[in-house]
């Protein structure tokens, strides 16, 4: 073999040599990228606020519970009368209790405290209250409790038991804080405070169990809907 077929037959070998590793470098670039393209993905996943498996209506869930809801009438040594305002909420109050299924309203008078003889003047007044928001005198019990001659004035109490909505207490929090921020997690007080605001602005606690019974139909009002749809006059009458 001559030395110019030697030169071509090298220069062959050469450029075999250099397509190959071409070749190799493609195939670990692309797998360089479909890796990162598959551990991108897994990222994504891990930081997708839906699937977070804990629900904060699990955690805080409202029930029907038997409570006591009470009302502190504030009550001054000097006092001798009910206000407009005071009044105004007893009726509240009495009406709160009249729609609920209670059957006895306890009105709590202090004694021992310095304002004790204007409380026991009051509570009079708040009892003909309670009788003209149509509660019956046999449905309502006076009693006393004991209360400190020292410090604040002590209050008249309004307090009925009966069933309630509520949840748990809030505030509680049993983990670190920062634990919940690698795995994209709510903390465990969180939807507590709005768990216990929507137990207490449920007019009927019932309303959790089971829809209501559906309303008769207004028969005068459908028939105004439907002539005013049909552009009549307000002056004729349906049959």
């Amino acid at each position: 073999m001559d030395i110019e077929t030697q030169k071509f037959s090298a220069e062959g070998q050469d450029a075999m040599t250099e397509g190959t590793t071409r070749f190799r470098r493609s195939k670990i670039a692309l797998a360089l990228v479909v890796s990162g393209l598959l551990l991108s993905a897994c990222g994504n996943s891990q930081l997708t606020t839906g699937s977070i498996p804990d629900d904060y209506r699990t955690r805080h869930p409202i029930v029907l519970a038997e409570g006591q809801s009470t009302l502190d009438i504030p009550v001054a040594s000097g006092d001798v009368r009910l206000t407009t305002g005071m009044k105004d909420t007893v009726k509240g109050f009495a009406q709160n209790f009249m729609s609920s299924p209670a059957g006895v309203i306890q009105i709590q008078v202090p004694y021992g405290s310095y304002n004790s003889g204007a409380a026991q003047h009051l509570a009079g007044d708040i009892r003909r209250e309670l009788s003209r928001s149509g509660i019956k005198p046999q449905r309502i019990l006076m009693s006393s409790y004991a209360a400190s001659p020292n410090g604040d004035a002590a209050p008249i109490r309004l307090s009925y038991v009966t069933t309630k909505a509520m949840t748990g207490q809030c505030g509680e929090w049993p983990a670190d804080l920062s634990d919940n921020t690698f795995g994209n997690k709510n903390w465990y007080n969180f939807g507590c405070a709005s768990q216990n605001n929507l137990a207490a602005q449920v007019a009927s606690p019932t309303d959790l169990i089971a829809p209501r019974a559906i309303t008769p139909i207004d028969a005068a009002q459908r028939a105004k809907v439907i002539s005013d749809y049909r552009g009549e006059s307000s002056g004729t009458t349906t049959p």
